[in-house]
């Protein structure tokens, strides 16, 4: 018999319709139901790729004397966190502080009033290996709250009053150089100078981290900082974290070394990887992070867009029920698919061996790089390269035939903006114009499928049905992809949107106090605290991405009040900053952006012409992070918003024209190819990383 979840679109929710555990999704049913019977609740939370998730479903919740005692003992609700960020925050908030880690999937005991009183994360069906069993903790939690009723409540109060502290923002800090400087201080000190990455196992990418590095050392021409990004992409690239054959990223790696990922692919970690892979490409001119930047959005639009336009949101660790089966091999396959010459140099070269490097198989990856391997094979580069490419096709063909991972295919909108920047992004600096048609596509499904009447967003997508209201980080990386995309095309109804977006943001999410944002709308359902995101987890805070987005558009329009809100959002994460910076990247992003020197530039053209487009071309391959670009021509149709920095910026008699402005205030206009490489090379010389 199905439980109460048959009608939900998230696949996660829809994977325990048939569990004898009758749940509920989080609605009012369920609220009602256990208030009305006093009965408490458990709130189990997780997503669809979660392999942890899928363990405990299969030894707890398809165990029928376990469902028996939860169905009895409480009102039992699953949560797919990927639609309810809101709920995960405030409850993992809650299990951290009454366990002291987090992780998924979160087990929550609430009141009836929603206030949590006790937690924790997986727990097997019976106690082993010094690990209460969840047989054990059903029938604890249910006799402390028939025996010690008062007691309990009374925690919950306080770890409620706990939780709203946690949300009130300390004294307002400077924003300074500084709080650069300090952070990349610490990247260095737990830089992995061997396997790059921060830290040691597991080992997750860390782009945010990356970009404020490359960012440090574009500001300050520090070499040590583009080193520890070069040596993390370099690493990353060869290890078995990123897909050979098929491109794209796992969601970490289990070791230092990159080599075992935790198999599962995340829409937002690629999106990101992509974009920092890109940055390092512009910053550095090496081919190989451009190859895979292609590689990586090629997987995407290959196996993660929906035919109408929006991007899914993630790829299961495991397939047959087995972590990582779909992408491992053994040398006897190589052979078997390759030939036994091809195989041999295949083999050698991707690390397969007869014993293997995972489990008996073998994750490829590469030891050393190919000039290395070239030289020892006594093959000329290129040659070695045509082949592996020849046997990678090979091997991935049979790869296809395969039963794949399972796929979450809801599209949710803060990750579609993180991809629409990055393939936004990227279409311009590689000359593929199919990504900017990607991106442009997605931007365009979003904002007519996910929005109500009035305009406000929707958060989430499956099958046609859009649904659930979005939260701030909806709202700005959405309205951040909006801008990438308008540098992109120039559509200046790209513009427009984003700036309607954040005025959403301004109006509904704004702690009037001048304390940043709230995740939720002032208007979004009660829970039992309203929640700030100002630390990064696997995606940028709400926060950061707020004071991003308002920077950027303050520059193009030079609307005060963005740029304010802006600077208030840094402001209240100033002390965080200071004490976690590996927890607020994109925060400190945000910082270098505001404190510049960050240049408005207009570019003045006609795009038919050869001239101008080499120009153009020119000026979107540099690293120039810090900057704004608009377009002017007579037949555009900018943005009504550019109304003041497009004024008296026309293209100069035949050539194209560069104005290049900091706060409204300009130099002299660059005429012609020459000039506005020779503008560009006072602000990114080529040959800079050289």
């Amino acid at each position: 018999m199905p439980n109460h979840l048959a009608n939900e679109t998230s696949p996660y929710l829809l994977q325990h319709k048939n569990n004898p555990v009758d749940w509920y999704p989080w609605g009012a049913e369920a609220l009602a139901r256990s208030k009305k019977e006093q009965r408490p609740i458990f709130l189990s939370i997780g997503y669809s790729a979660c392999h942890w998730c899928h363990v405990m479903e299969h030894e707890s919740f398809e165990n029928e004397a376990i469902a028996k005692s939860l169905n009895e003992k409480f009102i039992c609700i699953k949560v797919d966190r990927e639609e309810r960020p809101d709920l995960d925050q405030i409850y993992m908030n809650a299990v951290q502080m009454l366990t002291g880690r987090g992780g998924w999937p979160m087990s929550v005991f609430l009141t009836p009033d929603l206030k949590p009183f006790y937690a924790g994360t997986y727990w097997p069906p019976h106690a082993q290996r010094g690990m209460p069993g969840f047989d054990q903790v059903i029938a604890s939690v249910s006799k402390a709250w028939e025996d010690n009723h008062d007691q309990v409540v009374a925690m919950s109060d306080k770890l409620t009053d706990d939780l709203a502290k946690m949300d009130r923002s300390g004294t307002a800090g400077e924003i300074t150089e500084e709080l650069i400087v300090s952070a990349v201080s610490y990247f260095r000190r737990t830089f992995d100078r061997t396997y790059g990455g921060f830290g040691g196992a597991p080992k997750f990418p860390s782009p945010m981290a990356l970009q404020l590095l490359l960012r440090f050392w574009h500001r300050k021409q520090d070499q040590a900082a583009i080193d520890m990004v070069r040596v993390t992409l370099d690493r990353m690239a060869a290890g078995g974290i990123y897909d050979h054959l098929g491109g794209g990223f796992a969601r970490y790696s289990v070791d230092a070394r990159w080599l075992v990922p935790h198999f599962e692919k995340m829409l937002y970690d690629n999106a990101q990887l992509a974009a920092i892979y890109l940055e390092s490409y512009q910053a550095t001119g090496k081919e190989e992070d451009a190859q895979v930047v292609r590689e990586t959005l090629d997987y995407i639009l290959r196996d993660m867009t929906d035919d109408a336009g929006g991007f899914y949101s993630s790829e299961d660790a495991d397939s047959e029920g087995v972590e990582g089966k779909f992408y491992v091999w053994k040398l006897e396959e190589l052979r078997e698919v390759l030939g036994e010459e091809r195989a041999k140099t295949f083999a050698r070269v991707y690390d397969v061996t007869e014993t293997g490097n995972f489990e008996h198989a073998n994750i490829l990856n590469l030891p050393k790089t190919l000039p290395q391997q070239a030289q020892v094979l006594g093959i000329a580069l290129e040659e070695l390269k045509e082949q592996l490419a020849d046997s990678r096709a090979k091997l991935f063909a049979v790869r296809e035939k395969r039963i794949h991972p399972h796929k979450d295919d809801k599209v949710i909108v803060a990750w579609n903006g993180l991809m629409i920047d990055a393939m936004a992004r990227a279409g311009v600096v590689l000359d593929e114009p199919r990504y900017v048609e990607a991106a442009a596509k997605a931007a365009d499904f979003l904002l007519a499928a996910l929005r109500k009447e009035d305009g406000r967003l929707l958060h989430t997508w499956r099958f046609g049905q859009a649904k659930l209201d979005a939260y701030l980080d909806d709202y700005a990386c959405l309205a951040n992809g909006l801008v990438s995309l308008y540098e992109s095309t120039f559509e200046g109804r790209y513009l427009d949107e984003a700036v309607a977006l954040m005025e959403v943001v301004l109006e509904k999410f704004s702690d009037h106090q001048g304390n940043g944002f709230y995740y939720t709308a002032d208007d979004h359902e009660t829970l039992i605290v309203r929640n700030k995101d100002f630390t990064d987890n696997a995606v940028p805070s709400g926060n950061a991405m707020a004071a991003m987005v308002l920077m950027r558009l303050g520059k193009m329009t030079g609307r005060q009040n963005y740029l304010d809100a802006a600077t208030n959002a840094m402001r209240a994460t100033a002390d965080l900053m200071r004490r976690a910076p590996a927890a607020t990247g994109q925060m400190l992003v945000a910082v270098d952006l505001q404190l510049g020197p960050t240049y408005e530039m207009v570019f003045a053209g006609d795009l038919s012409d050869e001239a101008s487009q080499a120009a153009l071309a020119d000026l979107r391959q540099r690293f120039l992070p810090n900057k704004v670009l608009v377009f002017s021509a007579a037949n555009a149709n900018p943005s009504k918003a550019l109304a003041d920095l497009l004024q008296g910026k026309a293209m100069l008699g035949e050539a194209s024209t560069l104005y290049v402005c900091e706060g409204f205030t300009c130099q002299a206009p660059a005429q012609g190819e020459k000039e506005i490489a020779h503008a560009l090379d006072e602000l990114m010389p080529h040959g800079m990383f050289d």
